[in-house]
């Protein structure tokens, strides 16, 4: 049996795989981060071909309050950082390709970072395949001074009810030391009354 035209459709079969296989690729759905502080926004991939030197790695980034998205950062061959816009001098590379890693890093944050980050990876002839999606929320920073404000007030509010505690307390003990001593007054009063009436009585039985 001639098994050639079978070897011809396996061929054709994996040839269409190949072209068909779609890039997958993987990232955090948020991050949350401090203003002020680095955000590493991490991104990897997986492709069905090896990865080569026609790898096509890019940053964009969309604002949460609105507007046109902007190129963050791109890889082709080499990293290429950002050379102006807000980005410029804030956008790092943190990946390896050895590894699949095509992470950034976002220095300094602002809230007006807060928003969506995407990570597009492109591994010719694998270049089909969603982009990665990251929602990046950047949030207050508590710094020292407020801190120490804030340690301060606890720290009054805490003297005020000990001294409050205190008062109430010597307070009470005042007034239950009053308390027993006039009742300590009254019984010696009654017990000198009750000796000077014995002394009358007996001084009417001797007479």
């Amino acid at each position: 049996m001639d098994l050639r035209p079978w070897g011809l459709l396996l061929a054709l079969h994996s040839l269409g795989a190949l072209f068909t296989a779609a890039i997958e690729v993987y990232t955090p759905a948020e991050v949350e981060a401090a203003n002020g502080t680095d955000a590493r926004l991490k991104c990897t991939f997986s492709s069905s071909v090896p990865v080569s030197d026609k790898l096509y790695v890019e940053w964009t980034f969309t604002p949460e309050a609105g507007g046109a998205s902007v190129q963050v950062f791109h890889y082709q061959e080499q990293p290429f950082p950002p050379e102006s816009g807000t980005f410029r001098g804030r956008a790092i590379w943190d990946g390896n390709i050895n590894k699949n890693d095509v992470s950034i890093v976002i220095r300094d944050l602002e809230h007006s970072d807060s928003g969506t980050f995407m990570c597009q990876v492109r591994n010719a002839p694998d270049v089909s395949g969603l982009a990665g999606e990251i929602q990046l929320r950047v949030v207050n920073k508590v710094t020292w001074s407020e801190m120490y404000i804030l340690a301060l007030a606890v720290g009054g509010a805490c003297v005020v009810i000990v001294i409050l505690v205190l008062v109430v307390v010597l307070t009470r003990y005042r007034m239950k030391s009053r308390k027993r001593s006039t009742e300590i007054s009254m019984t010696e009063s009654k017990e000198k009354e009750m000796v000077s009436e014995k002394m009358m009585d007996s001084s009417d039985t001797d007479i």
